[in-house]
């Protein structure tokens, strides 16, 4: 480690304990980075596209996930390196902002870090690589402006919007039925979007999952679901234009929050004290029928004598219902949450066109449908599958379906997949690296190489000779000079992403490009590491 001397020639120490330390410096330091970083796209790289694999997780308590979705295998796998933690942040950070495109970008990000480490043994200095890859990033995104075509949709017409979810669950394990599941996510969308300010709360759609059925039988509901049956067995199970009370306070007698104690010498005494619990528990069920409720959902539960009263009052009761779930059926069915009896009045009751609770299969398993509700701005997509991994991924799928949709309500611009777009983009920074004199252009020339990398990685994983694919579909794209020429992965005999109806969102793409050029930038400028020495 860094020894210095003194003008005396006394030697004094730089870093305290130098010598537990590891440190790399210049070159070195940039190579190993670009390597961590390279191992961790390599991963995905083989789970991109719609032949992509699936990876199979274990977690520390043995828990198994299966997915495809680039985020979700990058956060189970518990990355130790910090360039590679990195790495596992862009695609997470892709994944909130965009919700699509998790694996694309980290591939995107590999290969830009293999090209610079090229260029670094060039004897190129890392500064003007990282520029070059500014510049040419900023070439790409004003390309993909100019290549995205409008999509026009309204609430009637969603067929685009369609097309495009459909493109996003392609590469999931959930394909085979993705026109259904498309046509949920859209529906749900456009159920809570408000299209004149172009905003959508994906808060108010609630994916829910119960193993059992098959995955055909997912469906939306136009309302929201409680996993929680009726209080009592022989309440009903059907109730139609309900009027729901929801109440954040126990059916139970008052504690004092005092230390107490009360002394029952005689039977007349405990006579008493039971005749005023019955009394309080009368009155609270009598309060509920009085504001005209037909459905009681609490927060918290009751006491078995108010189960049975409510049972003997025909007042049918839902208990243990969570909060979130509360807020969500406030919101569906207009109501407010009553936190007091007292304050129970019938302009604060929900209003619910059906309320039935459902039985799945031969188990025991209930659930509560409500259903028409006041407000239809709360939604609850429901998923069935053969097992638990099954349904978590389906709800992963569903998730990306959301987000794409959500995207296209906010920016309406799609380019096409199957990697058209990155070879189209790719040819505009090669010819645009023509235009800069100095070095940058060696990286400008990189970044267009690097974007040959997701057609070429699409085509691998669909089985196709990738270079001979890729250079064909390239040749097509400049003598027609058309950029919705892709790779044909699905074997359907046409490199056309219009007739194949490939679309991504405009946005997506553009964040991809920007995400993984600041990504790299930052891991090219880093020289020197010094790091605790494992022990």
């Amino acid at each position: 480690m860094a020894l210095a001397f003194d003008e005396f020639g006394r030697p004094f120490v730089i870093i305290r304990e130098q010598e537990q330390k590891t440190r790399l410096r210049g070159l070195d330091a940039q190579k190993s980075n670009i390597s961590a970083g390279k191992a961790v796209a390599r991963i995905l790289r083989t789970s991109l596209g719609p032949k992509g694999m699936d990876k199979m997780l274990q977690s520390p308590d043995g828990e198994v996930t299966i997915t495809n979705d680039g985020a979700t295998i990058l956060e189970q796998m518990d990355v130790d390196n910090q360039i590679a933690k990195l790495m596992v942040e862009l695609s997470r950070s892709q994944d909130y902002e965009i919700g699509d495109g998790t694996t694309g970008v980290v591939v995107m990000a590999g290969a830009l870090l293999e090209q610079a480490e090229r260029l670094l043994e060039h004897g190129i200095h890392p500064i003007r690589i990282a520029e070059g890859y500014e510049m040419a990033s900023r070439i790409a995104v004003e390309h993909l402006e100019r290549i995205a075509n409008k999509f026009e949709f309204s609430a009637t017409n969603i067929e685009p919007l369609v097309q495009t979810c459909m493109t996003t669950l392609s590469s999931k394990i959930v394909n085979r039925c993705k026109r259904s599941l498309a046509e949920i996510a859209v529906n749900a969308v456009v159920a809570v979007a408000d299209l004149e300010r172009r905003d959508v709360n994906l808060e108010l759609i609630k994916v829910e999952g119960k193993v059992g059925g098959k995955l055909e039988d997912t469906e939306l509901i136009k309302g929201i679901i409680v996993d929680k049956d009726m209080s009592h067995p022989q309440m009903p199970k059907h109730i139609e234009d309900a009027k729901i009370a929801i109440l954040t306070c126990p059916f139970e007698p008052p504690k004092p929050k005092t230390k107490h104690k009360v002394d029952i010498d005689t039977v007349e005494k405990f006579q008493n004290l039971r005749e005023q619990e019955q009394k309080y528990f009368d009155d609270m069920v009598q309060k509920c029928k009085d504001v005209g409720a037909t459905l009681v959902i609490c927060q918290w539960g009751f006491d078995d004598e108010a189960n049975h009263l409510l049972m003997h009052r025909n007042l049918p009761a839902v208990r243990w219902v969570g909060g979130v779930e509360l807020e969500l059926i406030a919101i569906a069915t207009g109501g407010r949450i009553v936190p007091r009896f007292q304050e129970l009045t019938p302009e604060k009751l929900g209003k619910a066109g059906l309320v039935r609770e459902k039985s799945f299969g031969t188990t025991k398993d209930r659930m509560i449908y409500i259903e028409h509700c006041a407000n239809s701005r709360a939604v609850t997509i429901f998923i069935r599958g053969g097992n638990k991994m099954m349904i978590e991924e389906t709800k992963r799928s569903i998730h990306d379906a959301l987000c794409v949709a959500r995207n296209l309500i906010r920016n309406n611009s799609i380019v096409y997949g199957g990697g058209a777009a990155e070879i189209s983009c790719s040819l505009a920074v090669e010819a645009a690296a023509d235009r800069h004199p100095g070095v940058e252009q060696y990286a400008i020339r990189a970044f267009a190489d690097a974007l040959d990398s997701i057609p070429m990685a699409l085509a691998e994983n669909s089985g196709l000779q990738p270079i001979e694919t890729l250079s064909a579909v390239k040749s097509q794209q400049i003598k027609d000079n058309n950029p919705w020429c892709g790779i044909d992965c699905n074997d359907v005999g046409t490199n056309d992403m219009r007739e194949q109806n490939v679309f991504e969102t405009l946005i997506g793409k553009q964040q991809q490009i920007l995400l993984a050029t600041q990504v790299v930038k930052m891991i090219l400028k880093i020289d020197d590491v010094i790091s605790p020495s494992e022990y």
